[in-house]
């Protein structure tokens, strides 16, 4: 049947059809809701970007503090009594010496002999000679050979290693370093844990300290920082030993127990040597340090 004759084709195919929109959000209101997101997008990254920066610089400024600034601020600083070798000296101290390694290179030990005319004379040198159970220090036959031939009272010192047996070091330490009269007594350095529990890395240390004892027929001397020996060495078991104590940029010592040796900087300047050393005194006269050392 054809449309012409289709009353119901004609009317649908008048039927108009509406151009009215469908009302919905207004588009300025679109527009509007827009703008203001992009806006406060940026004002957050903003404000996240300026707390990063800030907390990059503190950080940066700590670390630059604590490895640059800090070891050298002491120098800086108004001495309460003199000044020497580059740094503040402790008052009340008239015995000084040094300590050193192959860190210092060669030692120009005629010029070094100077220092002993100085108004802070150094009187004793403690030398590096062994670590762990086979690492010797490179330097220490010759600077233990050159001490004594100018005369300085001579030690040598072994730089503990917790995860190797503490027996293994010790006979190390034995047949490297041969003491003679007049030197004084070896000297076991403790600086690390080796994440060992208190108690394991106590009994290791005994053993180091009764094993060169019973060699050398002295007590030797225990050297750690005052916070390392309480913290670790509390046992009254190593009160028995000299204690030479670490505790640097400071004007007294704040360790309240009995104590020997005391090294107060790590940034001496000392004629005879090219690099910074750690500079030390004697609790006590010069007298009583020769009463300390092997007869």
């Amino acid at each position: 049947m054809s449309s012409r004759s289709n009353p119901m084709t004609a009317v649908q195919k008048k039927k108009p059809v509406s151009t009215t929109r469908k009302k919905g959000p207004s588009s300025k209101s679109s527009r509007t809701s827009r703008k203001v997101q992009p806006k406060h997008n940026r004002s957050m990254s903003n404000w996240l970007r300026n707390v990063l920066a800030l907390i990059i610089i503190v950080c940066f400024s700590t670390v630059f503090y604590y490895f640059f600034i800090r070891p050298y601020a002491y120098r800086w600083q108004t001495c309460n009594g003199r000044k020497e070798y580059g740094v503040c000296i402790p008052c009340g101290y008239d015995i000084h010496g040094i300590d050193i390694s192959h860190y210092q290179g060669k030692i120009n030990w005629d010029k070094l002999l100077l220092n002993k005319d100085t108004d802070f004379p150094l009187h004793f040198v403690f030398m590096k000679a062994t670590e762990g159970g086979d690492h010797g220090d490179d330097t220490f036959k010759t600077n233990f050979a050159d001490a004594r031939n100018h005369g300085f009272i001579r030690g040598a010192y072994h730089f503990y290693i917790p995860s190797t047996d503490a027996l293994k070091q010790a006979d190390f330490f034995i047949r490297t370093v041969k003491l003679d009269s007049g030197d004084l007594p070896p000297v076991l350095d403790v600086e690390v844990t080796g994440r060992k529990e208190k108690k394991e890395l106590q009994k290791g240390i005994k053993r180091w300290l009764d094993r060169v004892e019973s060699h050398y027929g002295v007590k030797p001397i225990l050297y750690t920082s005052y916070k390392f020996k309480t913290k670790y060495l509390d046992d009254s078991v190593f009160d028995a030993y000299p204690y030479w104590i670490a505790h640097y940029y400071v004007d007294s010592v704040k360790y309240q127990g009995k104590w020997n040796f005391w090294q107060h900087t790590d940034v001496g300047s000392v004629s005879g040597i090219g690099v910074d050393v750690d500079l030390n005194v004697f609790n006590g006269t010069l007298e009583e340090l020769k009463k300390m050392t092997i007869k």
